[in-house]
């Protein structure tokens, strides 16, 4: 039994920690996060993808000096509290600096602009607001008042929206295809700058939901978007590797 932590007599053992990551939810993203460090680094490893001695004394430098282990009897205690010794940390430095290195080389430039070229619609985004209400009377009632007047909705989202947004006046802001439930983002992406939508049930059936969409932005290549395709193009790469070996849970 590996004990975790000690609490009077009671011990918290590796088994009682992983069945409360699995009861809580944490295990599998763990498990996940862990799968892909490891698929990363053996890739940089099979393209032989070159990590010096010199940027592993940086980075461990790095790692001292964020945790104030100035002096190297500071950093064998700190590792002695962990029950992890220098290999082992020397291993998770290296295998920090292939990831990285491996990842670079994933989504440049000349990848983005070719993966957006071919994908651009996607990338299309509204600006939106919405007012969020109990009852479908309360909805139907609400819209009917604001297709008489309009301008009044950031009035409206203050005064009876029971979002989170309602502060703001409803005002969800830049939205990209994806982030909707699909009859919902059909509409919205088809509707007209100033055009009032539904009302529709939200996705957990409690509430109703007004639209107002208040702005259409054509996809444009600016960093927000850059940033979302090279995750895309990562994960794309991620799955490709994973496809490589046989990854079975224990």
């Amino acid at each position: 039994m590996t004990a975790i932590v000690r609490i009077d007599d009671e011990v918290v053992d590796a088994d009682e920690f992983i069945r409360v990551l699995k009861l809580t939810g944490q295990f599998e993203g763990l498990v996940e996060q862990l799968v892909r460090d490891k698929l990363t680094v053996r890739a940089a490893k099979k393209q032989h993808v070159d990590v010096s001695e010199g940027e592993i004394q940086v980075r461990a430098d790095q790692f001292r000096r964020v945790r104030g282990l100035h002096r190297a009897a500071d950093m064998n205690r700190y590792l002695d509290a962990l029950g992890v010794n220098l290999d082992e940390f020397e291993t998770f430095i290296t295998d920090t600096l292939y990831q990285e290195k491996m990842l670079e080389q994933i989504g440049g430039d000349a990848d983005v602009e070719a993966f957006f070229k071919l994908n651009s619609p996607r990338f299309d985004s509204v600006e939106i607001s919405h007012i969020v209400l109990e009852t479908p009377s309360q909805a139907k009632e609400m819209i009917s008042y604001l297709q008489d007047d309009p301008d009044s909705f950031t009035e409206m989202a203050r005064e009876h929206s029971i979002a989170d947004t309602r502060d703001q006046g409803g005002v969800l802001g830049k939205v990209l295809r994806g982030s909707l439930g699909t009859e919902i983002e059909a509409k919205v992406f088809n509707a007209a700058a100033g055009d009032l939508l539904g009302p529709f049930p939200t996705p957990d059936g409690t509430a109703y939901e007004i639209f107002a969409v208040t702005a259409k932005r054509p996809a444009v290549l600016d960093a927000d978007v850059a940033s979302e395709i090279r995750r895309l193009l990562r994960e794309q790469w991620l799955q490709a590797r994973a496809q490589e070996h046989i990854i079975e849970a224990r």
